[in-house]
């Protein structure tokens, strides 16, 4: 049958551009022994596969992607066809596979999801109880851990990530939850959708006197998906005690000479917690994030956000959208 797939046409060079990728119909056959057919229903676009785009980037996480082949991504979608040990016809997977219509699998990365559960959009799988909604809450709930009183400050506020850590930390009763954004337009809808007190447009000049506005008790924890520079102006905010869990660093992406903060002496004076974490490495507490985060959107206390584009082919300039904020 026909597939649609997206190759990776070049390497990009700093932020993605729609013309590093390439939509082409190929041909795919049916699974060979220890395969599985399935068609992607939904992919998701996300950040940190921009750093395996680079040349010589493979790490163990995930190989360096060629040049001329699919795109690795998540997908959620059915089973086709299957000659796989454990993989059922009409089973609903979740997965890293690729920017493609139909996959084979094998040995990947899949995660087979309730086909019962006819209540839970397919997306939210790769949304908001997928990696990015369960980064928030590992995030939040293992480091940051927010308390009465305490301010919270969420870097790519707006991002999918930073959407759901923001709704979150108000439900562990932070007193004040700042979004930090790229425009005043993303910051209104912080406000308006989702409950941020305030946020911070940190392309505007006046950086440091926006912290001291909308975080006037400073700020005790920093949910960073940004890292490099703005790391830096936030250390010179924080609080006695501050946690930061460190999610990404979305500013490195697109540079091959990454800038961090020179101020790194502040976590020591101000004892603060900085701790990376990968939600991969937490499997066995899926169902505990994905059961709490459910709960919380059944009672209304949580929602979830999308931005959808129609068609395989999208795929390139959904990645490049995605970086230009």
């Amino acid at each position: 049958m026909n597939n649609t797939q997206v190759l990776l046409k070049r390497r990009p060079m700093g932020a993605p551009v729609a013309e590093d990728f390439e939509a082409v119909t190929t041909t795919i056959t049916g699974p060979q022994d220890g395969e599985a057919l399935i068609k992607n229903e939904y992919i998701s676009m996300d950040a940190g596969f921009r750093n395996w785009m680079d040349e010589g980037a493979g790490d163990a996480v995930l190989p360096a992607m060629a040049l001329g082949q699919p795109v690795m991504g998540l997908t959620v979608g059915r089973v086709e066809e299957s000659r796989h040990p454990t993989l059922r016809k009409g089973d609903l997977v979740m997965g890293r596979l690729a920017w493609e219509q139909y996959s084979l699998a094998g040995d990947d990365f899949l995660v087979v999801l309730d086909n019962q559960d006819n209540d839970t959009p397919w997306h939210y799988h790769l949304g908001i109880l997928g990696d990015t909604g369960m980064s928030a809450y590992f995030g939040l709930t293992d480091i940051g851990r927010p308390q009465a009183g305490e301010t919270v400050v969420i870097s790519a506020a707006a991002g999918a990530v930073g959407y759901v850590a923001g709704q979150i930390a108000r439900l562990m009763g932070a007193e004040r939850v700042v979004g930090l954004t790229s425009s005043d337009a993303k910051g209104e809808r912080l406000k308006t959708e989702l409950g941020y007190d305030d946020f911070i447009n940190y392309r505007k000049p006046d950086l440091n006197q926006q912290f001291l506005n909308a975080c006037p008790k400073g700020i005790d924890v920093y949910f960073d998906n940004v890292g490099g520079p703005l790391l830096e102006t936030v250390l010179n905010h924080v609080n006695v005690g501050a946690r930061i869990p460190f999610c990404g660093a979305v500013a490195d992406y697109n540079t091959q000479h990454p800038q961090g903060p020179s101020n790194l002496f502040q976590i020591v004076t101000n004892s603060v917690r900085l701790q990376g974490f990968m939600t991969h490495l937490q499997l066995e507490r899926y169902p505990e994030a994905r059961g709490q985060l459910t709960a919380w959107m059944k009672k209304g206390q949580i929602k979830s956000i999308t931005h959808e584009y129609d068609g395989v082919a999208q795929c390139g300039h959904a990645f490049a959208d995605l970086f230009s904020g």
